[in-house]
């Protein structure tokens, strides 16, 4: 079960390797090996998957599914009743007893074996959904601290752009061409991006321990390596038509709901086999009472005996009186009759659970229809603004800088033209960095919505462009 948690989880994520129950040592190796030499997104992922302590617990949900699966085909215990009741004058008791077995199993065990085992299979499709969605958030949690680290670093080139123009203004100033105004405004603007770097480093601390949390460290969050930067954003022809096929064949809460489907349908089924939810066969045998024999003279009885018989007679055990003797043995079948409760509200509970989980399956493909659109929006708005800050804004605006600052230093420009170029492309930076990592964000939303990795996705598309994509094959490798 855990193998197939593992298989689920790698083919979502592209990560192989996950938690297994008992295995504590092991991981703690693992995640220590993955954090010796800094960490990249993919290795964040692993240690996510390795090491987060709610990912964890949850595994023990598949082990109760396939402890019901177990008990789900064992029958149910047979019954044994014994009876002794003392006879008043005393003598042998009277002995009865009872052996019966309930015969239901022989038709609702099958059937309550396949609902757990689509229960069981719910339960993987479930952890291993709830995993991979785990690992697309400590995703998601990595490229926002790298995003907030390189933010942070960004303010600090930002103090040195600004401290640029203080000298400058400071040089002027010497020279008695510069003023008090152009040298307190420079002063004024290295203060306000010192405040933005304190701020952005708080920023950037939180971003790192609510990856730190969701790695399950305890660690200082400032001793995370991050290796890795936010990506570039390509060329790409990825289209949502594509992605909503991908979604609909890979996403393992889908398939989980159409475990719940069959669930439900199974369900229904063994509540229609409980109309007689106790038929029981078996076998009883009694032994009949026996009195205590009148007097106690065994040598006046016996004469007794041989004068009433004519010849040497042994006397009687007991009188004609005393009751039955004969053991008694033979087959019983009892059964509870449905003439007041015929199972009407459990068959009429399971129906509309039945009807209630097809809607619900239709309702998540439908949901599942629209969360692919958007991510696919998001992510071809956000691309498209990184590239257009990287190709056409930053440059415009840093020219636009330099330019500003040959005039100022050769007295044809004012000071506040250089101070509004200079704004204009701190503003250009930070926005650069912020759509970066909207990308980087926008393309772990695209791995959460189809289910699967980017490279899966991008593979298939390759595919997909030398044939038509077949979306049950097996992914590539990547």
């Amino acid at each position: 079960d855990y193998e197939r948690v593992a298989t689920y989880v790698s083919e979502a994520t592209g990560q192989a390797g996950s938690y297994r129950p008992g295995e504590d040592e092991i991981v703690e190796r693992k995640v220590a090996e993955l954090l010796a030499d800094g960490l990249t997104a993919a290795e964040a992922v692993q240690v996510c998957l390795l090491n987060n302590p709610r990912l964890q617990a949850a595994f023990f949900d598949v082990g109760m599914a396939r402890a019901d699966l177990v008990q789900s085909g064992l029958p149910s215990n047979p019954s044994l009743g014994l009876s002794l009741r003392l006879p008043s004058g005393g003598g042998l008791a009277n002995l009865e007893g009872s052996f019966a077995q309930n015969i239901v199993d022989l038709w609702q065990i099958p059937v309550r074996k396949r609902a757990s085992a689509r229960a069981l299979d719910r339960a993987i499709l479930e952890l291993a959904r709830e995993a991979s969605v785990l690992a697309n958030t400590a995703k998601t949690a990595y490229y926002q601290a790298v995003g907030a680290d390189r933010a942070l670093a960004v303010t600090r080139e930002n103090l040195e752009i600004i401290q640029r123009l203080l000298d400058l203004a400071l040089v002027r100033q010497q020279a008695g061409v510069g003023t008090e105004v152009d040298v307190n405004l420079s002063l004024s603007e290295l203060k306000e991006a010192e405040l933005e770097r304190r701020s952005v480093k708080l920023v950037a601390f939180e971003a790192r321990s609510v990856l730190a949390t969701l790695l399950g460290l305890t660690s200082s969050p400032d001793e995370l390596d991050l290796r890795d930067p936010l990506p570039d954003p390509p060329e790409w022809t990825l289209s949502a038509e594509t992605l909503l096929t991908i979604a609909q064949a890979k996403r393992l809460d889908i398939q989980s709901a159409r475990q719940a489907l069959e669930v439900a349908a199974a369900n229904a089924k063994l509540e229609r086999l409980r109309v007689f939810p106790v038929v029981e066969v078996g076998f009883e045998f009694e032994r009949g009472e026996r009195k205590r024999s009148r007097g106690g003279n065994l040598l006046a009885e016996t004469l007794a005996s041989s004068a009433e018989a004519g010849a040497f007679s042994l006397p009687r055990i007991g009188s004609e009186d005393d009751g039955g003797t004969d053991f008694i043995i033979g087959p019983s079948i009892g059964l509870e009759l449905p003439i007041f409760d015929q199972n009407q509200a459990q068959i009429a509970i399971a129906d509309y659970a039945y009807s209630q989980t097809v809607k619900l399956l239709d309702a998540l493909i439908r949901e599942v229809t629209q969360e692919t659109r958007m991510a696919y929006e998001r992510a071809a708005t956000a691309r498209d603004t990184a590239r257009f800050y990287r190709d056409d804004l930053l440059p415009l605006r840093e020219t636009s800088l330099e330019l500003a600052h040959d005039s100022y230093r050769a007295g044809s420009e004012s000071f506040l033209v250089v101070l509004e170029a200079q704004r204009t492309l701190l503003a250009a930076r930070a926005g650069y960095v912020a759509a970066l990592e909207s990308w980087a964000v926008a393309l772990v939303e695209l791995e959460r919505v189809t289910g699967q990795p980017i490279e899966r996705i991008l593979a298939a598309l390759e595919t997909q462009e030398e044939r038509p994509m077949e979306v049950d094959d097996p992914p590539s490798s990547g």
